[in-house]
């Protein structure tokens, strides 16, 4: 298999001939930053592409890692932690993707996690999948966890007020391979079928130039979470598909930024009442929709306030 080829560009560079322009964001991830980007660099295949790492304020030295270590990555610093949809534009923009720009593109963007870990060959895969099939705006490949299980975020319909209710109630764990119940997180269907979703994950989603071009930047009204959803809502809006491809795994330590923490629990919620309101709320009754509003309220509540106890007395037994 022929090595792929990687580019040096600067913002100022013609990005018109590169096939895949990757965005990763860190947060104080700086050892499986390094990991990511050295799968990614032993990425095979007969394609260009190039690598921007935005830092959202890490205090673990990210960046300067990546300086020293990969020097032909972009490195940036975000002037502030304004969030996952923030600093991937930041990332965008440095291609030249901006809205109403009429400026050549590199073919695909990848949101990358830092805490993902890629086969040698998924980035051709996933860029010979979208070649193929002109009509998918976006794609993303089978995340597995590190202990062997599906990371479930990787695949997903839309959050509808039925898959709201269905999931509060917990009828969604109860009956996973129900179509009505787990329709949110596609349960039912087999892990290996490859088939159209309404959205894959940010952690991993390569999205069509062309795509971007026409429903523009992630929505940065999203802090964490909710931003993929967002942005796959709006790609099939305008008439592409969404694709998972579960021929190529990739490895999700998912969670490494955030991992017990109560803000971003916090921001969870947060992020599921903006999708609400954006997409569903001239079109839902009035009652169903507040009671939605409701529900993510108080199970917003009932979580933020576990993680904060459990924390809490975690850093209490450390010190004691």
């Amino acid at each position: 298999m022929i090595k792929c080829l990687f580019v040096t560009i600067s913002i100022s560079d013609e990005p018109s001939m590169l096939d895949l322009a990757i965005v990763i964001v860190s947060y104080n991830t700086r050892d499986l930053l390094r990991n990511c980007l050295r799968s990614v660099f032993a990425s095979e295949g007969d394609f260009s592409f190039h690598v921007t790492v935005v830092d959202n304020c890490s205090q673990d030295n990210s960046l300067e890692m990546v300086k020293a270590e990969y020097p032909q990555v972009r490195a940036i610093a975000a002037e502030r932690n304004g969030g996952f949809a923030y600093a991937n534009n930041i990332g965008l923009r440095s291609y030249g993707y901006e809205p109403g720009s009429e400026a050549p593109l590199p073919r695909y963007a990848l949101l990358l996690n830092p805490d993902t870990e890629l086969p040698p060959g998924a980035l051709h895969a996933m860029l010979r999948l979208m070649d193929d099939h002109p009509q998918m705006g976006a794609a993303g490949p089978r995340l597995i966890l590190p202990d062997g299980s599906l990371d479930k975020a990787c695949r997903r319909a839309f959050p509808t007020p039925a898959s709201f209710v269905y999931r509060g109630l917990g009828l969604s764990k109860l009956f996973p391979r129900s179509q009505r119940f787990a329709q949110y997180n596609l349960t039912f269907l087999p892990e290996d079928q490859e088939t159209e979703v309404d959205s894959v994950v940010g952690a991993f989603m390569m999205v069509r130039g062309e795509a971007i071009r026409k429903v523009g930047l992630l929505d940065e009204s999203f802090f964490m979470y909710g931003e993929d959803l967002d942005w796959a809502f709006r790609i099939k809006q305008a008439g592409w598909k969404v694709w998972y491809y579960p021929q190529v795994v990739v490895i999700h330590h998912k969670g490494a930024a955030s991992r017990g923490n109560p803000r971003v629990r916090a921001a969870f919620y947060q992020a599921m009442r903006i999708f609400v309101d954006k997409h569903y709320r001239a079109s839902t009754p009035p009652l169903l929709y507040w009671v939605m509003l409701l529900g993510i309220g108080i199970k917003g509540s009932l979580d933020v306030g576990y993680t904060w106890l459990r924390r809490t007395l975690i850093t209490g037994a450390n010190q004691a």
